[in-house]
C-alpha cells in the first residue's frame, strides 16, 4: 500500500489523541451529569475537542514530508507540538474569555512534562501507527 502516504500519515496522527479525548470526553460527562459542578469546564474542553487530533495528524503528516531532509526521531518530532501548542494556548485563551495569568506560573513546570510525555505517546503509540500504515 504506497499511494496516499499524507492521508495516512495525517490518520496515524489522528488517531492516538481522538481516543483520548474519547475518554476525557466520557469522564466530562459523567462529572457533569453526576455531581453538576458550577464550573465552565465546556468551554475548556472545545479546544482539544476540535483542534488537537487535527493538530497532531498535520504534525504527522510534516514528519512524513520531511523523511528525506531530516534526521530527527519521531519521538523528539513529537515532542515538538508542546512548544507550539501551549503559546498559541496563551494567545488564544484570554481572547475566549480566560483568564490564564495563574496557569503561566507553573508553565515552566508543565511544559517538560507535557513534552516528555508526547515524546513517548510519539515514539510509541504513534510510531507504531506509522510503522503499521506503511509510512515509518
Amino acid at each position: 500500500m504506497k499511494s496516499y502516504p499524507y492521508l495516512r500519515a495525517y490518520m496515524a496522527g489522528v488517531a492516538v489523541p481522538t481516543v483520548f479525548l474519547l475518554v476525557v470526553f466520557s469522564a466530562f460527562c459523567v462529572v457533569r451529569f453526576a455531581y453538576n459542578p458550577d464550573l465552565p469546564i465546556e468551554r475548556v474542553l472545545v479546544f482539544p475537542l476540535a483542534l488537537v487530533p487535527a493538530i497532531w495528524g498535520g504534525w504527522n503528516m510534516v514528519y512524513v514530508a520531511l523523511r528525506g531532509h531530516r534526521r530527527l526521531p519521531l519521538g523528539v518530532h513529537g515532542a515538538l507540538v508542546p512548544a507550539f501548542l501551549v503559546p498559541f494556548a496563551l494567545v488564544v485563551g484570554p481572547t475566549l474569555g480566560f483568564d490564564l495569568r495563574s496557569v503561566t506560573n507553573g508553565i515552566a513546570i508543565v511544559a517538560p512534562l507535557l513534552m516528555i510525555i508526547y515524546y513517548l505517546v510519539w515514539k510509541y503509540l504513534v510510531g507504531f501507527l506509522n510503522e503499521m500504515l506503511g509510512i515509518a
